[in-house]
């Protein structure tokens, strides 16, 4: 049975699938952490009060049972911050996917007499017409 469950792991990828969410996830933590520590703070340098994350409406106030203040505020500031770190997250792993795949370069292809289908350099018979090519 070992043998069996290592060969469908093996077979069918999920090996590297999982290598692939573990690769991610750290990807996503370090794109955070530049989001967070780097990023962040320079923004916050041109906004007036610099905490705006922790701006709220507040809807009411109370006191609890056991003295301590009980407010129900609606966190918008924590809700902006949250989406403009995936923006910043998701624009960074877009560079770097960008950079690790680069798209193959299309061979070289001349055009047919005949059909005017696109075919490769060094054919001399064409695939579409199949015209012998010069």
């Amino acid at each position: 049975m070992w043998a069996e469950f290592r060969e469908y792991l093996l077979k069918q990828n999920a090996l590297a699938l999982a290598i692939g969410v573990i690769i991610g996830a750290a990807i996503g933590r370090v794109v955070s952490a530049l989001a967070a520590d780097i990023i962040m703070p320079v923004i916050s340098l041109g906004i007036p009060s610099g905490d705006w994350r922790s701006a709220r409406l507040v809807l009411s106030e109370a006191i609890g049972p056991d003295g301590t203040p009980v407010v129900n505020a609606i966190n918008y500031g924590v809700f902006a911050g949250t989406i403009l770190d995936f923006v910043i997250v998701a624009f960074v792993v877009f560079l770097i996917v960008r950079q690790l795949l680069k798209p193959a370069a299309t061979p070289p292809t001349k055009e047919c007499p005949f059909c005017l289908e696109a075919i490769p350099m060094q054919a001399t018979k064409c695939r579409a017409c199949t015209s012998v090519l010069s």
